[in-house]
């Protein structure tokens, strides 16, 4: 049986531009959302031609990263939630292996471009909005069973990843890799429960981090 011409070709364009999405977030991961569009073409191997057939421009690609990578984040964070046996080990989970938070995290804050498209794409926005409820949730199931701390929100959680990941760029990734998982993994022993230091003001809340961005 002769394959269709025209699926063939739609499978071709598919295949060329999840490759250039590949290649475009490694790349941005390491050397941020402006680095040269020949790299990336390169990289995915296809020709610049067809990177600008996929994508038209620079914030188209940015884009189709930034969306890609949230979408992959809730999936990895639904996965948790369901598969887990707790919220609290859930949580742990999504923090140590979402890559794909770090780069988003990254996009936000290295370039004012990527910022604006995070802040003003609606399709992003819907999924931060599934994800910040998400981790509404396992934030309040690890209080519930006495694992997390009682005084941070889902607001303080976002923001110390914010924090912490935004410091992580190294020139290369397995460093920047391990420096991101031992930020983590400090910022998780002091997010338990367990006698510390009373934290100043109040738990931070997704209100409260619409505020901090409208100051970017």
């Amino acid at each position: 049986m002769t394959a269709d011409p025209e699926t063939t070709l739609r499978a071709d364009a598919r295949r060329n531009r999840d490759q250039i999405i590949a290649a475009a977030r490694a790349i941005f991961a390491v050397s941020g959302p402006e680095a040269p569009m020949e790299e990336i073409a390169r990289a995915a191997g296809v020709g610049v031609g067809t990177l600008y057939r996929r994508f038209p421009d620079r914030e188209a690609l940015i884009r189709a990263v930034a969306a890609d990578n949230f979408e992959r984040v809730l999936r990895d964070a639904r996965a948790a939630a369901a598969e887990k046996p707790t919220a609290w080990l859930a949580l742990e989970w999504l923090l140590h292996h979402s890559v794909e938070l770090q780069l988003s995290v990254q996009l936000a804050m290295l370039s004012p471009r990527a910022l604006t498209i995070l802040k003003t794409d609606p399709q992003i926005r819907q999924y931060r909005a599934e994800l910040m409820d998400l981790l509404a949730g396992l934030v309040a199931g690890a209080q519930d069973e006495g694992v997390l701390r009682p005084d941070v929100a889902a607001g303080d959680i976002a923001m110390m990843c914010a924090v912490l990941m935004r410091q992580v760029r190294a020139k290369s990734e397995d460093v920047a890799r391990m420096a991101a998982q031992r930020c983590v993994g400090v910022m998780l022993d002091g997010l338990r429960a367990i006698p510390g230091t009373p934290l100043p003001g109040r738990a931070l809340t997704t209100e409260d981090l619409e505020m901090v961005r409208q100051q970017q």
